[in-house]
């Protein structure tokens, strides 16, 4: 089941497995917003009258209110999730269940960090109430008005600020004073009234050392109360001002106790650099640093843990922010160096020059350090060997600079920052390995409003989260695009926005001057080994959202071995990251977009242009043999019928089976990346790769039911084949299309369509294409009820495929032929026609293609009586289009199945039959499907006795085959449904009208009966 999870701290938004729901309109969401914050409360309909219309609410109110919530049903019942919303009078109640509510998550963290605290466990208490505020993703229910829900928000609001003050009250009482003050002078500003903040912040800053400063913090505060409301501070704060002003001992933390300590560490360093502004999120990583305070006390190995990813993802500012917060928890100190690993200006510096420095940092005098560098790192030891130091090392190159800056055991701590991963630590040290993301999109919303104002995205929330994401929530992106609001109040969020929209200016507007973004990447990119870069920038070409290691043997020309060496490098450079690594299937790799555009710069500044070309080629090629060799693999045909087969690339040679074993997986891997290749390849005028490569993939979007992927990739590559005066592409396109058109049961848009490619593929001498436009044609004239244009088309494609060689259509038609031959009542004439398409079909070798010849062969033998074998035949469908995940494939195969059991009286198995075949169809939306199965039903209902529900059934079945204009199959209905409703005048003893026309007894239906009205002529 689809679990929702409803966010109301901050714009409303419910967000699902699938990604966020849409809800439409102020009035659903107000309904929406009261009913979550009451989860599993009832919520009056008067109670939603006023949050709605709070002033004067119209006559027709509370009808309005039930449409809200019956759209809202729909809405939840799309997305997978039926019993959400309940009736409970006087009102309706959301059923939370096992959906998840941010409000009360963050009461909930809120409730345990204040039972923590009660217990003593300060520590504790801090890290569950700064979980608590990192879920606020903005002002609560904002952009959803109403005197009501704004009472809400003020409500929530009140208990966030009370919970920063709580927060704050712990860090002082651990010492952590210095983290304070920005977040506190903040707050201060930002709420000036609230006197526990400002108390907060003057012992923030008397503690810092910045005495003068907190009783100016008072004063401010004064001056406020007085002119403002004419009040003087409160008790607590004039105390602490006074207090402040006797500088009295009281207000001093209790210093640590402290071993007494040989003379060379007489002198505690203290050497953490200043944390950066707005520190945000980071809520799960720190609380993995946290367990290296737990770790159990080892002589001989230190704690150890490194924080690995690209530059800008904020792995300094981590290390330092988490240091700065335990650093009274190593009473012998703290030591930083920045390894310079990765400098633009200057080398690596020496392990021997750090410990240098770290040595006359713990009071070693200069000529008592050894000038050879092992004995520096042995005495570097011996000091440390039983104390407890946090050593941070920070842009650290590889291990061996980091091995001897290591303590040989003890109690202390080492955090190491590093853009690429320190593999060598692994089992050799107690390590706890951070490979550091980009934010999530909630915490790059809260740094992005941090920095630049909360006043400068009030106003458009939806722009804000934009901005986040075209900065790939990259913390120094982030902060960038953040100064620049802050510094120009004239350059609105939009505009922003709309520069960095343009991928060829984006890294410019992030890298001001020779530094920011582009500065990060160039320096982890300046390092790589020439292969690896030539396959970065390559890998940059490509437009898919991700890709296999095949695609990089490809843009390389190498083998797929190699590529995947190449592109682990990557990987552990931090510039690509692993998108899927599914066990049993090959990994999948992708780039956050600055990256990718970065390596794109890259490829068009360092390589010829001759030679991106010649990358993209084969890239395109390489896509376009995997398509048609699974498309063959799928249909057991020769594909396409009117050209051999290419030879695999060089690169591809051997690896088919390997690759496209299971071909619908391969698809299913590749579909957002084979449709991203065509859009690239219309786009830049190479329409063959853009229309052969879609023809390919058409047995996927069919099974799959993607519809959109279709049509979007035929429009595409009609398009460039028509730029480019390319007529078979044009023409296999429009028939595309026209495939298409029919599976949306739009048949006159099909039959146009068809028609255009029909012409064009006689001029381009095309048999075979032009045998399946007839096919297609065929299949519109059957849907409107024309048998006999039906067969005439029919009997041209069969002449056509039988010239080209093409079994697997040829068996595709007979099986077709056999289907319009029972819709004439000619049981006899579909048998052969039938049993000769699934023989044809099974030579093939194609599951898909028996299926559907065997599912044809079922319906014959079903209108023929012989009930038995038709169950036989539609539960072999039934496991053949599961195990192919043909969805559109196994509805079929259900119904058939369904429609079997009631002719044979078995009226419960009938129904749950229909009934998943009725929960496909609603996934599919698939009109005409649904009626048939709407039409079955209603037999089974008939023949239960209930005739108004079948009545019921019926109406819907001849509306929908309406919508899709299938007229023989409205007929049908329409005469059920006639039959029924005189079964259920009779019953309610009034004259009939119209149930003597087909004979029938009172309420008494048989399944003979209701099969021969299903078989009667059209109308």
């Amino acid at each position: 089941m689809n679990r929702f999870v409803f966010r109301l701290l901050g714009p409303l938004i419910v967000q699902t497995d699938d990604g966020p729901l849409r809800i439409n309109g102020r009035r659903q969401a107000t309904v929406l917003s009261m009913l979550v914050l009451y989860a599993d409360r009832v919520v009056s309909v008067d109670t939603l009258v006023d949050a709605v219309w709070p002033d004067s609410p119209p006559a027709t109110a509370r009808n309005q209110i039930a449409i809200c919530v019956a759209t809202l049903r729909k809405t939840f019942k799309q997305a997978g999730v039926t019993d959400l919303l309940v009736t409970s009078p006087p009102g309706y109640l959301l059923a939370k269940g096992e959906h998840r509510v941010d409000v009360q998550e963050f009461l909930e963290r809120a409730e345990k960090g204040r039972d923590a605290a009660r217990r003593g466990r300060a520590e504790e208490a801090c890290t569950l109430f700064e979980e608590a505020l990192s879920i606020w993703r903005g002002s609560a229910l904002d952009e959803t008005p109403g005197s009501r829900l704004e009472a809400e928000a003020v409500r929530l609001e009140q208990t966030r600020l009370t919970l920063v003050e709580e927060r704050a009250g712990l860090m002082l009482q651990l010492g952590r004073h210095r983290a304070l003050t920005g977040e506190l002078t903040e707050l201060v500003a930002r709420h000036p009234l609230r006197e526990q903040c400002r108390e907060h912040l003057m012992l923030a800053l008397y503690r810092s050392g910045q005495r003068a400063e907190a009783l100016d913090v008072f004063l401010n505060g004064r001056r406020l109360l007085t002119e403002q409301l004419g009040i003087e501070p409160g008790p607590g704060l004039r105390q602490l001002h006074d207090l402040i002003l006797r500088d009295s001992p009281e207000l001093t933390r209790p210093p640590a106790v402290v071993a007494p300590a040989p003379t060379a560490l007489q002198t505690i360093p203290a050497q953490l650099p200043a944390g950066v502004m707005a520190f945000t999120g980071r809520q799960r990583e720190m609380a993995s640093l946290d367990g290296l305070l737990k770790e159990p006390y080892n002589p001989h190995t230190p704690a150890l843990a490194t924080i690995v990813g690209v530059g800008g993802v904020g792995k300094t500012a981590l290390a330092v922010h988490w240091a700065s917060q335990v650093a009274d928890q190593f009473p012998d100190g703290q030591l930083f160096a920045d390894l310079r690993g990765y400098d633009e200006e200057h080398a690596p510096v020496s392990p021997a020059a750090v410990l240098d420095r770290f040595l006359r940092a713990l009071g070693i005098g200069a000529p008592q350090i050894p000038a050879d560098a092992d004995e520096r790192a042995s005495l570097f030891r011996s000091l440390l060997s039983t104390r407890k130091t946090l050593i941070v090392l920070d842009n650290v190159r590889s291990f061996p600079q980091l091995r001897p800056l290591l303590p040989g055991g003890g109690r202390s701590v080492v955090l190491a920052t590093s853009r690429e991963s320190l593999g060598d630590l692994t089992g050799d040290y107690t390590a706890l390995s951070i490979r550091l993301r980009m934010l999530e999109p909630t915490e790059a919303t809260a740094l992005l409003i941090k920095l630049a104002g909360a006043d400068r995205f009030g106003s458009d929330p939806v722009a804000v989260e934009q901005l986040g994401a075209l900065c790939d929530c990259l913390p120094l992106a982030l902060r960038i695009a953040g100064a620049r609001l802050a510094a120009k109040p004239n350059l609105s969020v939009r505009s922003l926005v709309e520069r960095l929209r343009d991928q060829r200016g984006r890294l410019d507007v992030l890298s001001p001057g020779e530094g920011g973004v582009r500065a990060g990447f160039r320096l982890t990119y300046r390092d790589l080994p020439a292969e690896a870069a030539r396959m970065y920038r390559r890998l940059g070409l490509l437009r898919t959202a991700d890709f296999a290691a095949w695609a990089g043997a490809a843009v390389l020309d190498t083998t797929v071995w190699h590529a995947e060496e190449l592109i682990d490098q990557l990987v552990d450079a931090q510039l690509l990251e692993v998108a899927s690594a599914d066990p049993g299937r090959a990994a999948r790799y992708r780039f956050q977009d600055l990256l990718r555009l970065f390596a794109r710069e890259r490829a068009e500044s360092d390589e010829p242009e001759g030679d991106t070309d010649a990358a993209l080629e084969r890239a395109f090629a390489a896509w376009l043999w995997l398509a048609e060799e699974a498309h063959r693999r799928i249909d057991g045909r020769r594909f396409p019928v009117s050209r051999e087969q290419a030879p695999a690339p060089d690169f591809l040679r051997g690896l088919a089976d390997e690759l496209v074993g299971a071909p619908m997986d391969w698809f299913e891997s590749e579909r957002s990346a084979v449709t991203d290749m065509v859009a690239h390849a219309a786009e830049t005028g190479r329409a063959w790769y853009a229309w052969t490569l879609t023809q390919s993939a058409v047995p996927h979007f069919e099974t799959k039911n993607y519809l959109e992927d279709w049509q979007r990739s035929a429009e595409h590559a009609l398009a460039a084949a028509r730029r480019s005066g390319d007529e078979p592409g044009e023409a296999t396109m429009l028939r595309s299309l026209g495939s298409l058109a029919i599976y949306q049961r739009r048949y006159e848009q099909a039959e146009g369509w068809n028609r255009a490619a029909l012409r064009l593929l006689r001029n381009t001498g095309d048999v075979g294409g032009a045998a399946l436009a007839q096919r297609n044609l065929a299949m519109c004239a059957r849907f409107q009820g024309d048998w006999v244009r039906a067969l005439e088309y029919c009997e041209e494609a069969l002449s056509g495929f039988h010239a080209s060689g093409d079994t697997g259509n040829e068996a595709h038609l007979m099986g077709f032929q056999a289907q319009i031959e029972l819709d004439r009542g000619n049981v006899g004439g579909a048998l052969p026609l039938a049993e000769r398409a699934v023989a044809l079909s099974r030579r093939t070798g194609s599951v898909r293609a028996e299926a559907q010849s065997v599912y044809r062969l079922a319906e014959v033998r079903l209108r023929a009586g012989e009930l038995g074998e038709a169950g036989e035949a539609f539960e072999a469908v039934l496991r053949l289009t599961r195990g192919e995940g043909d969805r559109v494939g196994e509805a079929h195969a259900l119904r058939g199945l369904g429609q079997t059991q009631w002719s044979q009286g078995l009226l419960p198995a009938a129904g749950g039959t229909l009934q998943q075949a009725l929960e496909i169809t609603d996934e599919l939306a698939d009109r005409f499907l649904y009626a048939r199965v709407e039409t079955d039903l209603g037999c089974v209902d008939a023949l239960g006795g209930h005739c108004a529900e079948a009545a019921e059934r019926f109406r819907r079945a001849c509306a929908a085959f309406g919508e899709v204009g299938a007229q023989p199959w409205r007929a049908q209905a329409a005469r059920l449904l006639v039959a029924v409703q005189d079964a259920a005048v009779q019953d309610a003893g009034l004259p009939p009208g119209g149930g003597d026309a087909v004979g029938l007894p009172h309420r008494s239906f048989t399944p003979e009966e209701l099969t021969a009205l299903l078989s009667g002529p059209a109308d």
